[in-house]
């Protein structure tokens, strides 16, 4: 249960001991023997995210998991954006919903563009119609128009990169959680 708590919630291991009564040791150990057989547990469940998106729409986007600030890590953690430090995840998703897949991390600062690159998804999801926000633009993806510069964008400029930076609407797709 300790290690389920630590990767759902994401506590400090100190606050995981004192929650449970035990030393910010024992989580350390616990978690170290215990988290590889909850991920071979979890394996046989986790979708090809090639063969899930088949005749689907995927949508792409990157996300900021925060972290603590690791000084051996330099600057190479904070990003900019958000102000904060963290790794940079590229998340896959179908216009119903579905988690498609989530990518190794990379340092938060590191561009989307960047980590979408670094990860399996350009050839996974390849012969896929893909869309992401202004993030993604220049890579084959479906996403807004940036403003030109010292020119105004069109409504319909306005009105697409809106749409591709929010949720998807829903759709006619049917949920295959």
């Amino acid at each position: 249960m300790l290690v389920l708590f630590l990767l759902r919630q994401n506590p400090v291991q100190a606050v995981a001991a004192e929650l449970f009564g035990v030393s910010q040791s024992t989580v350390s150990r616990r978690w170290t023997v215990l988290l590889p057989a909850v991920e071979r547990a979890l394996a046989e469940h986790v979708p090809d995210p090639v063969a899930a998106s088949v005749g689907r729409i995927v949508l792409i986007d990157g996300a900021l998991v925060r972290t603590w600030d690791w000084a051996s890590q330099g600057t190479a953690l904070f990003s900019g954006k958000h102000r904060d430090t963290g790794f940079n995840l590229q998340v896959s998703a179908t216009l119903a919903g579905d988690l498609l897949a989530v990518s190794n991390p990379v340092p938060g600062s590191r561009h989307d563009m960047y980590a979408w690159r670094q990860s399996c998804f350009p050839q996974a999801f390849a012969d896929r119609e893909s869309i992401g926000d202004l993030g993604y633009v220049g890579s084959g993806m479906l996403t807004g128009k940036r403003k030109p510069p010292g020119q105004d964008r069109t409504e319909g400029d306005k009105v697409s990169t809106r749409v591709s930076a929010s949720s998807a609407p829903p759709s006619n797709e049917p949920s295959h959680t």
